[in-house]
């Protein structure tokens, strides 16, 4: 049996589902393929933070980009998505970390970020949880969180869903699990950790992480909170690390993380660094051993050997369009990513300068 489209999306993560959001806007016919449940992989076990990162230029450029997208559609955004203002805290311990917190400063203002420097007394008053003695921080002030496994679904209203998991991609479309084929006009990848399951050319690795949720503490935490070594973690290339990042949630629990593993494939928890990564968020905030953890878990993001994602044409494939990779910013940049490619698909500018993303940089011979 032969189905077809004119655009088949590998993926229902939010991603994929922002992609088939905005394909369709452009009235294209697009058919989602997805083996599990919609936002079942990284979008479902992540933060849901949407966050101006800037590590470095390319990934400045399109995690503002993306947040001032998100901020747009604010106003279509469903109850059930969670959306929460409640801006960044980004932690300084001491005073070489107050450096970092002016550089940060420096180079937020300058690109119109709205950031404001604590001295150590205004970060207790702003977080009355976090332990004394803290220098200070940088409160990043349109930073936000959501619910990412409803905006993905709601994202996907009125989208054909396909369950079946993507075995081949072929000149003449997508095959299936099942022995159907999937013809179409263009193939966008948007698979994520399973990336290397389809194109082990492209250097996409999965990287586990370990989250934890408490029960409900309404106000215990006012704002995401994010020590300043979590960059090194987050970007480092370490067997294994652990940072300090919490997140008020609108139920009133509060999320704790964060755990980076790279070789690991089993799914269960790792009790010795789900204890590192749980004594880390208690240094910082020591009121945390009080609390009544609810569920623990893990999750696989698409990690690569340059901390940036893959936008754009396969250097092998002249119909397959790649958007994955996106290690820990994927719900962040999610829109963003899919302005980028939509544009680029239809032969048009993007807003942002695409080069850097372009997936020729992570090809490898098979």
């Amino acid at each position: 049996m032969i189905e077809t489209a004119d655009v088949v999306i590998v993926g229902a993560g939010i991603v994929g589902a922002c992609c088939a959001h905005l394909l369709q806007r452009e009235g294209l016919r697009v058919l989602v393929v997805e083996s599990g449940v919609i936002a079942g992989g990284a979008t479902g076990s992540g933060m849901g933070h949407i966050v101006v990162m800037d590590d470095n230029p390319p990934e400045y450029a399109l995690t503002l980009y993306s947040q001032q997208l998100w901020n747009r559609l604010l106003p279509e955004l469903p109850a059930p998505v969670e959306y929460d203002a409640c801006g960044t805290i980004w932690v300084a311990a001491d005073e070489e970390e107050m450096r970092g917190v002016h550089s940060k400063f420096a180079s937020y203002t300058m690109r119109g970020v709205r950031a404001d420097i604590l001295d150590s007394r205004q970060i207790a008053e702003a977080e009355p949880a976090l332990r004394e003695g803290l220098a200070g921080g940088l409160l990043v002030r349109d930073d936000s969180v959501i619910y990412a496994p409803c905006a993905a679904s709601w994202f996907l209203q009125g989208a054909s869903v396909r369950r079946a998991r993507a075995v081949s991609v072929a000149a003449e479309g997508v095959r299936l699990d099942d022995g159907s084929m999937l013809a179409c006009g263009a193939v966008v990848c948007a698979a994520g950790a399973k990336t290397a399951e389809l194109f082990p050319q492209l250097d996409v690795r999965p990287r586990k992480g370990h989250l934890a949720i408490t029960d409900r503490y309404p106000g215990f935490a006012r704002h995401q909170l994010v020590e300043l070594g979590y960059l090194k973690s987050a970007h480092g290339h370490t067997t294994e690390s652990v940072a300090f990042n919490v997140q008020p949630r609108r139920t009133g629990q509060v999320l704790i993380g964060s755990s980076r593993q790279y070789g690991v494939d089993s799914t269960s928890i790792d009790r010795p660094l789900l204890r590192r990564m749980l004594q880390r968020a208690i240094e910082y905030m020591p009121r945390l051993a009080t609390l009544s953890i609810l569920r623990t878990w893990t999750g696989f993001r698409p990690s690569t050997p340059d901390n940036m994602p893959a936008i754009g044409l396969s250097p092998a494939h002249a119909n397959v369009w790649f958007a994955t990779g996106h290690e820990g910013l994927g719900i962040t940049t999610s829109l963003g990513t899919a302005h980028l490619l939509v544009d680029l698909m239809a032969h048009r500018t993007p807003r942002i300068d695409a080069s850097p993303f372009a997936p020729e940089r992570l090809w490898r011979d098979a």
